[in-house]
């Protein structure tokens, strides 16, 4: 049995949900595959902020731009998939002062609203803040829930005729005069797909799937930490303001906090040590910052693997365990077009931000759309997601297609 399709984006979490949201409706005909539930990635193991862009002000004027104008898309249109927390920047006693005004006057300067408030006021905010906190910055921060984003646009592809296929894990790809001329899934799926374009949006495993089609995609994953603890009204993200570092983000959900995270490289995203010592320090350093979390009980732990993409990452001198840019911390996208590899016909994503999956989406779908010669122009920065005002249909998305994910399964199960 084959089946037939214009594009078949392959990966479903948030980026590949939004190619081929992007591209149905534009009018194309997509089939969207992943190899398990949707958002059982990277998107739904992340921690899940949807960032201002002043984590990236100081240090990568582009990401802040990005972020800013992807964090205003994404409250229009995507509802009850997101949070609308607010955040701070908290500088303690032992932070560098410079640093935190480099950072001020970096987001005044890219259209991020930034307000400094002192440490008293930052504490009537949040009454438990550490007493050490000296001043804090106040950004349009906010929650990001994967669980419900990637499967509304999952709904949404579907809603414009195209075909959305889980546990459908890519088995082979065939190769042919230049063309990527089918694609093997197993699983529940068990079909030959034959596609006029594939997309590869497989984030860590993005190297992967491209070896089966014979080009080269080198990727540099890193482990990352998160813990969910029983801690009530938080209010705001806390950020801690210094170099980017282990344990410096607290995300508030209704009933929990979420403690993030580290950064290893990994050699493999299936299968990488976990290690107890990052979640304890977790405790110790986002309770710098939140003492009255070290005391909280653990409700569940996970690691995510993100999607960084080797020589980006090696061009800024990234490693393992670091700081600040030593982190990886832009962590730009890239769409690669392997048609100068010899397959005409195929195309990755890679690297990135969950909060800026809308914006990767509608590049590749850009250029998918010129090599299918569609001229339909991007809609989906306007365009509400399926069930944004409705939670209880979101969670009705994040059931029919197996989305629910560790970052927002509290949140998700709640409602």
């Amino acid at each position: 049995m084959t089946h037939r399709t214009d594009v078949l984006v392959i990966g479903g979490g948030a980026t590949g949900a939004g190619v081929a949201r992007d591209l149905s409706m534009r009018g194309v005909d997509v089939t969207l595959a992943d190899r398990g539930g949707l958002s059982s990635g990277t998107t739904g193991r992340s921690h899940g902020l949807l960032h201002s862009g002043a984590r990236y002000a100081e240090a990568d004027e582009v990401g802040a731009r990005e972020c800013i104008a992807e964090n205003r898309i994404l409250r229009e249109i995507a509802g009850h998939c997101v949070g609308d927390t607010g955040g701070l920047f908290v500088q303690l006693t032992e932070d560098d002062a410079d640093y935190f005004d480099r950072k001020l006057a970096a987001c005044r300067e890219y259209g991020i609203p930034a307000e400094e408030i002192t440490g008293d006021e930052a504490r009537d905010r949040v009454p438990d803040l550490s007493a050490d906190a000296e001043r804090a910055m106040v950004v349009p921060d906010g929650v990001v829930y994967p669980s419900r984003l990637v499967a509304a646009n999952a709904a949404a592809v579907e809603r414009h005729g195209g075909t959305v296929l889980r546990n459908a894990p890519v088995e082979s790809m065939t190769v042919d005069d230049d063309r990527l001329t089918g694609v093997r899934l197993g699983g529940d799926a068990d079909t030959d797909v034959d596609a006029t374009y594939v997309v590869n949006a497989t984030g860590a495993w993005a190297g992967h799937v491209g070896e089966m089609a014979g080009v080269d995609v080198e990727m540099r994953p890193t482990r990352g930490v998160m813990v969910a603890v029983d801690y009530a009204d938080l209010g705001p993200v806390l950020n801690r303001c210094r170099n980017p570092a282990d344990g410096d983000i607290i995300i508030p959900h209704d009933d929990q906090v979420v403690l993030g995270t580290t950064s290893i490289v990994v050699d493999d995203p299936d299968d990488y040590p976990t290690e107890d010592e990052e979640v304890e320090r977790m405790f110790a350093e986002c309770g710098d910052m939140l003492p009255a979390v070290r005391d909280c009980e653990t409700i569940r732990t996970w690691w995510g693997v993100r999607p960084l993409y080797a020589p980006d990452e090696a061009s800024r001198g990234s490693q393992s365990g670091g700081e600040g840019a030593n982190r990886g911390i832009s962590r730009g996208f890239f769409v690669l077009d392997h048609e100068d590899e010899g397959v005409e016909n195929f195309a990755s994503v890679v690297g990135g931000k969950l909060t800026s999956y809308r914006l990767m989406a509608e590049e590749t779908a850009d250029l998918v759309a010129d090599r299918l010669g569609v001229d339909e122009p991007c809609r989906t920065a306007d365009e509400p997601l399926p069930g944004a005002d409705d939670p209880g249909t979101l969670d009705g998305f994040v059931t029919t297609y197996e989305a629910l994910s560790p970052t927002d399964e509290d949140v998700v199960a709640g409602d």
